[in-house]
């Protein structure tokens, strides 16, 4: 790759990002884009503990409080069954797409909790990576993101 190409390829992912941002209200701040670790950390944290709290509280088919492991709406939907009334099977019904839609959102958020603890680790290993590598004239380590002074 040429340098003329690699300039070409930063201007036209800068112009994406600013498009991309512009709907939000956002731009890019003067130094490119940053993303903060503190930032993953918490975004990560409330993705597990979301999923934690929907393992422990939503009243899902299987996660249930009887001995037969039947979520209270479960119970709910079979004892409306053998009393006879019709809303037992739109109350089962409901119940089987309530699980369904929670153990997606569950998925998700463990999902995004791993990936940003990948995220993280490949981070500072990268940059442990560069460190050794680059070192500026007084013979120091270069932080990563002190890179884009050397481009302009």
């Amino acid at each position: 790759m040429t340098w003329h190409e690699w300039e070409q390829l930063k201007k036209s992912a800068t112009e994406r990002i600013q498009l991309d941002s512009a709907g939000s209200g956002g731009g890019l701040p003067e130094d490119g884009i940053v993303v903060h670790r503190d930032d993953l950390g918490a975004v990560g944290s409330e993705a597990f503990r979301l999923h934690t709290e929907l393992k422990a509280k939503a009243d899902l088919a299987g996660m249930g409080a009887d001995k037969h492991g039947d979520s209270s709406t479960a119970q709910a939907a079979a004892a409306l069954k053998r009393n006879g009334f019709a809303l037992a099977a739109a109350l089962d019904k409901t119940l089987r797409t309530w699980s369904v839609q929670v153990k997606t959102v569950m998925q998700a958020c463990a999902n995004i909790s791993n990936h940003l603890d990948y995220s993280l680790k490949l981070h500072d290993q990268e940059d442990k990576k560069i460190a050794a590598d680059l070192r500026g004239k007084d013979g120091l380590t270069v932080p990563a993101s002190r890179l884009n002074e050397y481009f302009k």
